[in-house]
């Protein structure tokens, strides 16, 4: 059950043109005040990350969460895009501005939000909000929305491992940050531990995500072809919409390719080249988002750190392509590897 009526006609007029002039970039008159009135209760509201809606990866999970709640809830939802060359103030307005329209909750897709999400939970107690792959808030109405990365990164690099012919695989990194350390130290893991003969190649494509590491599929595509020069026959991405030039160039060099967070054989976007996806190591940001909104659809807000692994099932390795669905020596490694994992046999490294 909502906890505030819903929105009149003519407030929701005046919220879509604040969401309008915020997701231009502009910003909005009535989301200054700092006050936590907002102009009615509608549904769940994301902002996403750099490389935006259409990644076929990290942002496209989070719509799928939006999509889920408005099909489920009946209520009115909002996605909104990230500009070139924000600020942390204008990641803030943002989600002011949603909240004031009377979005709940309101999400933000990606550790860049962090204190944008901060800052708008202080201003908005009586709204919920939530970051994905930040654990950093400690706030009573903000859920910390985290995964066990690594765990997913293991398995990927137990398949990886399994795979190669050449005993040389890949990685590439969006940014040097922690977040992609957790994707990079999981599968190195893996793979070692799966076979100590096969050498990992490992790269970052950038050291921030103002540089593009999360957003351009050229530089994706560079550093595969370069792992692949080096004998890679199996290349693992944790770079947003950069991994689909990784995908791309491992289709051309007839290698194998491992997606990330969504299951990347399964989207429309790269249908051309899903016969290179071996699998993919995801985590279920869609089951996150909707979960959040249910529980504050439910009346009782999810808050703290809310985190998904492989015994909740929220990281995975996807079955979708046949070639390794039907694998059985394969599928045998990677589920003895899997039960070690839950049961605390394997421990994980994250960095």
């Amino acid at each position: 059950m909502r906890r505030i009526s819903r929105i009149t006609v003519a407030g929701a007029a005046t919220a879509s043109l604040a969401l309008a002039l915020s997701a231009c970039g502009g910003t909005s008159s009535s989301s200054s005040s700092g006050s936590s009135e907002s102009k009615g209760d509608k549904g769940l509201a994301i902002a996403y990350d750099v490389g935006g809606r259409g990644d076929q990866s990290f942002n496209d999970a989070a719509f799928a969460g939006l999509e889920q709640a408005k099909k489920e809830f009946k209520y009115e939802t909002a996605d909104v895009e990230p500009t070139d060359g924000e600020t942390d103030a204008d990641k803030e307005q943002r989600l002011v501005s949603l909240a004031k329209q009377g979005y709940n909750p309101v999400v933000g897709v990606g550790y860049a939000y962090a204190s944008a999400v901060k800052g708008a939970a202080e201003k908005f107690p009586d709204t919920t909000f939530g970051i994905v792959d930040d654990a950093t808030i400690e706030a009573k109405n903000v859920a910390d929305l985290v995964f066990s990365e690594e765990q997913a990164s293991y398995l990927a690099g137990v398949a990886a491992a399994k795979a190669t012919k050449t005993k040389t695989v890949g990685f590439v990194g969006g940014v040097d940050i922690p977040l992609i350390h957790k994707f990079r130290a999981g599968f190195e893991q893996g793979v070692k531990e799966t076979d100590p003969k096969v050498k990992v190649i490992s790269q970052f494509l950038t050291q921030t995500a103002e540089e593009g590491g999360f957003s351009s599929p050229d530089k994706g595509k560079s550093a595969a072809e370069g792992q692949i020069e080096k004998k890679a026959d199996v290349v693992y991405a944790a770079a947003g919409l950069s991994g689909q030039g990784v995908i791309e160039a491992a289709a051309a060099n007839k290698v194998w390719a491992i997606g990330v967070d969504s299951d990347q054989y399964q989207q429309e976007a790269l249908v051309k080249y899903k016969d290179s996806i071996l699998t993919s190591a995801m985590k279920d940001v869609a089951k996150a988002v909707y979960n959040l909104a249910k529980s504050v659809e439910d009346g009782t807000p999810a808050t703290g750190i809310v985190k998904g692994d492989l015994k909740t099932g929220e990281v995975s390795l996807s079955n979708s392509n046949p070639k390794f669905a039907d694998d059985a020596e394969l599928q045998k490694a990677i589920e003895a590897a899997k039960e070690k994992i839950i049961n605390g046999g394997i421990k994980v490294k994250s960095s």
